[in-house]
């Protein structure tokens, strides 16, 4: 029911299309403040602005100003989506959101409370297991900036991964392939792919992937079971909020005043980065959840057909034209 909402507002693969380019621009007009800053501060420090790689210009600037700038891209990419749905589409944000009547907070809140708890006590953990790994990075005035940025950004910068992956290109896929197994496979697959580019990677080695793509198709498939992104919005605001305040390291995309910071070199992805994540806690999520909200009928729901509904009166959002376009 999810994704067939799509097919209440105007869904030709054009739209698709156009709506992605239109993002895709606003997200790089978004990113023109963050290179700007970088290349002023690399001719200040006599430096070459060109040939610099990811890693160097994360670390160019000073890291809360680095943050801001970096998430400004993605809430200006937000807006740029918000758009298409509401002019190209016709559609409202809360049919893109979820199939119920309205946005359930109530959802978000408990899977943010309830990732953000677990996330923090792992690294929490891993603090007093391996004090030696760590130095305290906390400095008051820095961290409270930091709070003010991620608070206010974090949350837009991982709503539009989620309205843009869960959202948009789940429906959009959904309604033109007509089943549901290829949009949550095609949408987990290209979020993973985007992070290639990560520092991670470089570090950890390709086989981290394994925990960009596992993490898209956990989200897709709490997006399709629960019949919205509300958990999905919850659980990926947590994870990027809590760790950006919590930890940081010189290798990481994040680069933020946080309260430690990671000081252990790693040569290769281990088990408990990658493969505890995926195969372990986030199938315990789905588990809770399931068993939170009811959930039935998971062939059904994650493999089952994509039909049309049967629109027995105009939909409201549109005008009689674009009602006439749908059917």
């Amino acid at each position: 029911m999810y994704i067939a909402q799509a097919f209440n507002a105007l869904h030709d693969w054009w739209r698709y299309l156009v709506g992605i380019v239109f993002v895709v621009i606003a997200v790089v007009i978004g990113q023109i403040p963050f290179t700007v800053a970088v290349f002023m501060k690399a001719i200040n420090d006599g430096e070459s602005v060109f040939g610099l790689d990811e890693t160097q210009m994360m670390t160019m600037l000073e890291p809360n100003l680095n943050l801001f700038l970096m998430l400004l891209s993605f809430a200006v990419g937000l807006i740029g989506l918000f758009l298409v749905v509401k002019f190209l589409h016709k559609q409202s944000i809360t049919s893109l959101t979820t199939a119920r009547p309205k946005i359930d907070w109530n959802r978000i809140w408990f899977a943010f409370i309830l990732w953000g708890i677990v996330s923090s006590g792992f690294i929490t953990l891993d603090y007093f297991l391996s004090p030696e790994d760590y130095v305290v990075n906390f400095k008051l005035q820095p961290f409270i900036i930091l709070c003010v940025i991620a608070i206010v950004l974090v949350p837009l910068q991982t709503s539009f991964e989620e309205y843009l992956f869960r959202g948009y290109l789940m429906q959009g896929i959904g309604v033109l392939a007509k089943n549901k197994w290829v949009p949550l496979l095609t949408t987990s697959f290209i979020f993973g792919m985007l992070h290639i580019a990560n520092p991670e990677v470089d570090k950890l080695g390709n086989v981290i992937m394994v925990y960009y793509i596992g993490t898209g198709l956990f989200l897709g498939i709490m997006t399709l079971m629960d019949e919205g992104m509300e958990l999905a919005l919850g659980f990926h605001a947590a994870n990027n909020l809590f760790t950006a305040l919590l930890v940081t390291a010189d290798w990481t995309a994040f680069q933020t005043h946080s309260v430690l910071k990671d000081m252990a070199e790693p040569t290769s992805a281990s088990f408990t980065e990658i493969f505890m994540p995926v195969f372990i806690l986030f199938p315990l999520l789905l588990f809770v959840f399931s068993k939170k909200y009811h959930w039935t009928n998971w062939s059904e729901k994650l493999f089952g057909p994509v039909e049309a509904p049967l629109l027995e009166t105009a939909h409201p959002d549109l005008t009689t034209e674009d009602n006439n376009l749908i059917e």
